[in-house]
């Protein structure tokens, strides 16, 4: 009987626990702006309310001695039922906050969906792992064999997932260093240019401007030069290269570029459109007309239209440009 209201106490104070949690520390977190401390108490809830039923049980245990083994026996049952509570409720803070991320990712599109299932994933495993070895621990199993086989095991797994490996840190040092996100524009060893499409575990794709997809393993990018024209800002500055003829005014041509610039309608105002005299060439005056584009995407659609807008003003305005051309003076002498 004593046992029984060791019991029935423990069990009232698990229910006073739970009671408190939902009346008073839900209503707190719910006035929150975090979502984090609502999941901290969901996860917790449960699993607090069974651990004080679970020692309540433990301590009736200890009234009177029981018979060999149900002593070592039933409080490993008891520890091993807590646990397992544990890690259900675990589980379950896990798969909602997965839901949560990935409906996230559908409205802002940043990351690929298999980056967060793989974390998702990831948590799980070790948190398996992590409550296997807690369970063996209960009931005093010895560890020392199982690592020492563990260790081989792991050092024959990597060496014959090698490239596996690879790739997968090169994935979480793209997601850790947030070097680019989905939509944008890179370039990758300066030969591989066009719109990030997706960031997966594996591998991340490419759409070229030419509407061709690649796929580049993450450990190449991770050890690449990647060049981000969306970073920090979207918008993208366009060189365009301009010669003229010696002897043009060079006064009244920089105004006629910055003029083709300002009334270009799809090219930004802000920073303000530039034109620099580079070189004195062979045969020409180098200029470079510096503008910005709104996006990256639009680079090649906005050239064509500067260059062919730069050639109609240079003809209005009798600007020559010049064409490579090879003199040849003939001596007449005898």
């Amino acid at each position: 009987l004593k046992g029984i209201g060791i019991i029935a106490s423990y069990a009232a104070l698990a229910k006073l626990a739970d009671i408190f949690i939902d009346k008073i520390l839900k209503k707190l977190a719910s006035r929150t702006a975090m979502t984090y401390d609502d999941h901290l108490i969901d996860f917790a809830h449960a699993p607090i309310c069974w651990t004080i039923f679970g020692l309540g049980i433990l301590h009736a245990l200890l009234i009177e001695p029981l018979s060999v083994p149900w002593d070592a026996v039933l409080p490993a049952i008891i520890k091993s039922c807590i646990l397992f509570a544990w890690m259900l409720s675990l589980m379950q803070t896990l798969d909602r906050l997965t839901e949560e991320n990935l409906h996230k990712i559908d409205i802002q599109s940043k990351l690929s969906t298999d980056v967060v299932l793989f974390f998702k994933n990831l948590f799980r495993v070790i948190a398996i792992v992590a409550s296997l070895l807690i369970l063996l621990s209960i009931w005093k199993v010895n560890l020392t064999p199982l690592f020492a086989s563990a260790g081989i095991a792991g050092i024959a797994l990597a060496l014959a997932a090698k490239d596996t490996l690879a790739n997968l840190f090169g994935g979480i040092s793209i997601f850790m260093d947030r070097t680019f996100k989905v939509g944008d524009y890179i370039v990758i060893d300066d030969v591989n240019r066009g719109e990030v499409k997706e960031i997966g575990i594996r591998s991340t794709r490419i759409k070229t401007r030419d509407d061709m997809m690649i796929t580049i393993p993450n450990s190449i990018i991770a050890n690449s030069k990647i060049i981000n024209e969306s970073a920090p800002v979207p918008s993208f500055r366009l060189r365009v290269p301009v010669s003229v003829a010696y002897g043009s005014n060079i006064d009244k041509v920089e105004e006629v570029l910055l003029a083709v610039a300002y009334n270009s309608p799809d090219l930004l105002k802000e920073p303000k459109p530039n034109v620099k005299l580079r070189s004195l060439g062979s045969s020409s005056l180098d200029f470079e007309l510096l503008v910005w584009v709104v996006d990256p995407s639009r680079r090649g659609l906005e050239l064509h239209f500067l260059l062919k807008a730069v050639y109609q003003a240079f003809h209005d305005h009798g600007i020559v440009i010049p064409f490579q051309q090879m003199d040849i003076h003939i001596d007449n002498a005898q």
